[in-house]
Parts: structure tokens; C-alpha cells; sequence
């Protein structure tokens, strides 16, 4: 392995193309009806084209048959270009054709004149995610870190979370610098709306046990929501209880903001300094320390490229 590919591919990128012409007509859009009252519910997947346990997880639920019992349940594979390009000898390569399809959705960038592969796909999938009231978001990470739930700033997203019950470790954050994710798309991020959404990062890109972390907590959110018979989730899921979750409130992004930004040591995420103004990395000659005491790093990233987030600083609250 490189230096720029730290860890193995232990999982097989899964073919999506019978899903191709959906039912929608949008490719890779499949929306199940039930026929009965109830909310509308997606599970999306490939936000990034190299996060594996997405699609394999919305395979699992096509191949199985999954059905709503109430309202409507629509799976979607959504940077499909960007994962058409995916090679396990150059599995980075493949996150995003053109820009960060995770940073698009704001209605300025939408609506405006800007041009690239992930913005025309965002457009494309506009019209039936502005029908969702509940969406979750299925990804993995850089690094081998415990599974994290993002539930955006909101009450009702940290809300949203505790009802899920798992993975043990959430974290409620604004965003980013660089744009909008699309757990914070319109009503979403809005206090006042019923809508609601969720970020899952179910573990590093690669590894065998992010695709069962991306099963269990697709299978508890509708569940949570009533969208799915238990019997059938209770075939899957494992027998132990989930571990009592834990909540970090991001207080800060660390924004990068020049081409030298280095951290201190090769941190993997969820590290707890102890001492506040502790030296985490440096961004050219700027020391990066640490906020407070018992300060928690979420998430270090090694895309290390002005405007991107290095880290975010958090801390555990009730």
C-alpha cells in the first residue's frame, strides 16, 4: 500500500447497474410505494463514488425485497459517475468527477451558474429530495475510526439520532467552509420544519465492518420510523443491544487555509486532549491548538487543500 493509500480494500465495489433505470425516471432512483399514509423516506448512497458500504447496503435491501409498510421508501445511488470510475488500485480517485457532490447543496449554488458533473446530478435528484421528509445519508471515512452519526446543529436532528440509537458516538455540527452537504439541504436544517436528516460515516472506506455498521443502522432507521417489518430487520441485525450513545457538539471547524497545513501527529479521530492550547498541526507558520480542556478531535482529514476542513473541534455534552 502507498503512503496516499494507508489502508487495504477489503470489500468488492457492488454492481448497481440493474438499478440503472429505477422507476422514477431518474436513473438510480427507485421509489417504493406502499400504498398507505405515511411519511416519505429515503436511504441514499454514493454521495462520494469511492464510500462502498452505501451501495452495497441499498443492494442488500433491493435484493431482499424491502418493502414500506407505510408511505413511501425511495433508495437512491446518487454520484454514479464518480463511482463508474472506481479502481481498488486507485480507490481515491474515484470520490467526486469534478467537486465535492457533498458541498453543493445550497439554493445559490443550485440555482446558479455554475457547471460540473456532481452540480448536473444534484439538479437531476432536486425534485425527489425536495419530497423527503426523512433522509439518511450512508457514508465512510479516511480513517479507521468508530462509526459517527452526523446530525447537523439542530435539536431535532440530535433528536433524530437518539430515536435511531446507534452507532455510539454523534456528532451535531454546522457543516463546512466549503459548501453544503446534503444533510443540511432546506428544511432539513431547519428548526421549525418536520423534516429531518441524517449523515451516518459508518467506518473507513474499505474495511469489511463499515458495510455491516451501514446495514444495522439502515435497518434501525426504519425501524425507527416504522417503515419496515421487524422480523425481517431482526434477521439481520446482531443480537446485542446497541452501546448508549454519546454526543459531541462541534464548537469549530479547523478551515484550512494555506497549502502547508500539517497536523502534529497522524491523528485517526475521536482523540480527547486533555490540556486547552495543546499544538495540533500547524497551517504554514500558524500553530493549531486545541480550544478548551478534554477537547475532541472529529474526523482529521488527509485532503490537506485550502478551504477544506483539517479537523473539527468538539466536546461530549448530555
Amino acid at each position: 500500500m502507498s503512503q496516499s493509500q494507508p489502508y487495504p480494500v477489503e470489500i468488492s465495489a457492488p454492481d448497481i447497474g440493474p438499478y440503472r433505470k429505477g422507476n422514477t425516471g431518474i436513473d438510480y432512483i427507485t421509489t417504493l410505494d406502499s400504498g398507505r399514509v405515511g411519511p416519505h423516506v429515503m436511504v441514499a448512497a454514493l454521495v462520494h463514488g469511492n464510500e462502498l458500504c452505501g451501495p452495497i447496503t441499498l443492494d442488500f435491501l433491493l435484493r431482499n425485497e424491502v418493502r414500506p409498510l407505510r408511505g413511501k421508501l425511495t433508495l437512491g445511488f446518487l454520484n454514479v459517475d464518480a463511482f463508474a470510475t472506481f479502481d481498488p488500485k486507485r480507490p481515491e480517485a474515484s470520490r467526486w468527477v469534478d467537486e465535492d457532490f457533498n458541498r453543493v447543496w445550497d439554493s445559490t449554488v443550485l440555482d446558479g451558474p455554475r457547471d460540473s458533473v456532481e452540480l448536473r446530478r444534484a439538479r437531476e435528484i432536486r425534485p425527489v429530495i425536495d419530497q423527503i421528509d426523512f433522509l439518511l445519508d450512508l457514508h465512510s471515512m479516511q480513517h479507521p475510526t468508530a462509526p459517527l452519526m452526523l446530525c447537523g446543529p439542530t435539536a431535532k436532528g440530535r433528536r433524530f439520532a437518539r430515536t435511531v440509537g446507534c452507532p455510539e458516538y454523534v456528532m451535531s455540527d454546522a457543516g463546512h467552509a466549503a459548501g453544503r452537504r446534503l444533510r443540511d439541504y432546506g428544511a432539513f436544517a431547519d428548526e421549525g420544519s418536520s423534516k429531518n436528516a441524517l449523515l451516518v460515516e459508518c467506518g473507513q472506506h474499505w474495511e469489511k465492518k463499515s458495510v455491516e455498521v451501514a446495514r444495522e443502522i439502515t435497518l434501525r432507521f426504519l425501524l425507527s420510523l416504522d417503515m419496515i417489518k421487524r422480523d425481517f430487520a431482526s434477521r439481520f441485525l446482531p443480537a446485542a443491544s446497541p452501546a448508549p450513545q454519546k454526543v459531541i457538539q462541534v464548537t469549530a471547524p479547523v478551515t484550512i487555509k494555506t497549502q502547508s497545513f500539517r497536523f502534529a501527529q497522524p491523528f485517526l479521530g475521536l482523540e480527547v486532549i486533555a490540556k486547552e492550547g495543546t499544538v495540533i498541526g500547524w497551517d504554514d507558520e500558524e500553530e493549531i491548538r486545541t480550544p478548551y480542556d478534554n477537547c475532541v478531535l472529529v474526523m482529521p482529514s488527509r485532503r490537506l487543500f485550502p478551504g477544506q476542513t483539517a479537523v473539527r473541534f468538539g466536546r461530549f455534552i448530555d
